[in-house]
């Protein structure tokens, strides 16, 4: 009789490997992975194991005020989740620096730790990746992971050049914008302007800086 329970195998980290969602579920188990990033694409799956540090952390943190400013200011509905997992079962998975529902459509996620079943709730209509050492990856086949899970909008914040990618998704294809189509009146430059003023301001400065940004466009 020849045995189905998956085996655990080393997985090398950093890249896209082949692998089955069973063994993928497997493989989530071990204790070792507890602080690790997990993706899985149509077949594939990418594990992420590299510390995060500031820099990764502070503009993380920026990006995440703008967003939570300029829709509440804005008075729009909208939810953020950090480090969280969305799961397509048995096709996609992914876990997102940042993720936001946002707009009247979507209903509130439940309060427990599992996966946020997408096919149940819906994705987010936001994530966003802070590629401090992933960038490639991130502009690559992340992109093509959020297109199939369904996301509206997708940015790459590249903190080396504070430069962020955002790319806006219908029908499972994306295109590069300049301005936020989720978050009407937002422009891609002034998100970047946010990431610039970082090593010489203090985050206080910067989030008044914003308010009088977004304020002074109603």
């Amino acid at each position: 009789m020849v045995s189905t329970t998956p085996t655990s195998q080393p997985i090398a980290t950093d890249q896209w490997v082949s692998i089955q969602w069973a063994e993928y579920l497997h493989i989530l188990e071990a204790p070792a992975l507890e602080e690790a990033r997990c993706y899985f694409d149509s077949g594939y799956m990418r594990l992420e194991m590299a510390p995060l540090g500031a820099l990764h952390g502070r503009e993380n943190s920026i990006i995440s005020t703008l967003v939570v400013l300029f829709a509440t200011l804005k008075g729009m509905r909208m939810v953020e989740l950090t480090n969280t997992t969305f799961r397509k079962a048995g096709l996609q998975d992914a876990q997102p620096d940042i993720a936001f529902y946002i707009g009247q459509s979507f209903t509130l996620p439940p309060r427990d730790n599992r996966p946020i079943n997408v096919i149940e709730h819906g994705a987010p209509q936001l994530v966003i990746e802070i590629a401090s050492t992933t960038l490639n990856d991130d502009l690559g086949r992340k992109r093509l992971l959020y297109e199939r899970l369904g996301c509206q909008e997708y940015w790459v914040v590249d903190v080396e050049s504070a430069q962020v990618i955002a790319f806006a998704i219908a029908d499972r294809r994306s295109g590069q914008i300049a301005n936020s189509e989720v978050l009407p009146g937002l422009a891609v430059a002034t998100v970047e302007e946010a990431l610039r003023r970082s090593p010489t301001e203090d985050d206080a400065t910067i989030n008044r800086w914003l308010m009088e940004i977004f304020s002074a466009a109603e």
